[in-house]
């Protein structure tokens, strides 16, 4: 199998176990071509690409225009802050207008659950979710992947234990059904506030203690607490929160096994994790932001090749 099942990439939830392997395998290559002293490949030479960021982005945004430049792409950036959304613009003339100017592929984060999957149903263009509210986070989940099979060989049957804020976070929804569809087990840890009530109809467990939870795991995914998605306080203080669910170095050496280390970033040190941590060779932080450009590559090649 060659090309992907699905024409959007809209989130793990719609694509298959065959779909991850050919992402995570095409990404391989690419991450060798970045590695080159000629980084850029012409594969997307006649494709425009519009970034289309309706929430505040650093990482993503920039992972994913450095990856188009790589796929010598030509790139179409649409900040919403500085647009007509502000004028009362709805999100379908916003885009039909960009694809007006013959955009064949969309990066879309916006802050409402579904957005890209409303879009991909209205526009004739090639939707990719970078991020839609509290719901999925495709690429993220997709990249995270690529690096715990990189560091352990494979996914199946290992064990991945995501921490903190599972409640308002789009990382870990894509990670658990990522993780899933390639045969790992997966738990959440974080205080109860902070788990979402049906989470154990995902096939998830739940361990509300931090050192059993990295006891039980191989890998240990700490996610930030989402403080700009929190309308009310789930726990007392940020300092509560980093005793009883941050991972510091002395917590990491007394386990019995070494563990790898993941954040999606951006880290708030000292709360989910100290910079110790961070900076250890246990944590992997830094060659998930490297694995992203692969990624995201891979993920915009095999879409293209679904234009006609």
């Amino acid at each position: 199998m060659s090309s992907l099942s699905v024409n959007h990439l809209l989130g793990i939830k719609y694509i298959n176990k065959n779909d991850i392997e050919l992402i995570l395998d095409t990404a391989q290559n690419f991450k060798e071509v970045i590695n080159r002293p000629i980084k850029k490949v012409p594969s997307l030479r006649d494709i425009t690409v519009a970034n289309l960021f309706f929430e505040n982005s650093t990482r993503t945004k920039l992972s994913f225009e450095l990856a188009q430049k790589r796929l010598s792409a030509d790139t179409v950036n649409f900040a919403a802050s500085s647009s007509s959304v502000k004028k009362g613009e709805t999100l379908v003339d916003t885009v039909n207008n960009i694809l007006a100017m013959k955009v064949d592929m969309v990066v879309m984060r916006h802050a409402n659950p579904g957005a890209a999957v409303f879009l991909a149903k209205r526009v004739k263009s090639k939707i990719i979710n970078a991020g839609d509210g509290a719901h999925e986070h495709p690429t993220q989940a997709l990249l995270d992947a690529f690096s715990i099979r990189e560091k352990l060989g494979t996914l199946k049957g290992k064990k991945i234990v995501i921490v903190g804020d599972i409640l308002h976070s789009r990382v870990a929804l894509s990670n658990i059904f990522c993780l899933q569809k390639m045969g790992a087990e997966v738990k959440v840890c974080g205080p109860q506030t902070l788990i979402p009530k049906h989470i154990e109809s995902l096939g998830v467990k739940v361990e509300l203690n931090l050192r059993k939870a990295l006891e039980w795991c191989d890998v240990a995914n700490m996610l930030r607490i989402q403080l700009e998605r929190q309308d009310i306080k789930y726990f007392p203080s940020l300092r509560e929160y980093s005793m009883l669910y941050g991972l510091n170095k002395e917590l990491l050496d007394s386990l019995s096994k070494r563990i790898l280390i993941m954040h999606p970033g951006p880290i708030n040190r000292g709360v989910e994790i100290t910079s110790d941590v961070a900076d250890s060779d246990q944590s992997i932080i830094l060659e998930q932001v490297e694995n992203g450009v692969a990624v995201r590559m891979a993920v915009m090649f095999l879409l293209a090749g679904r234009i006609n």
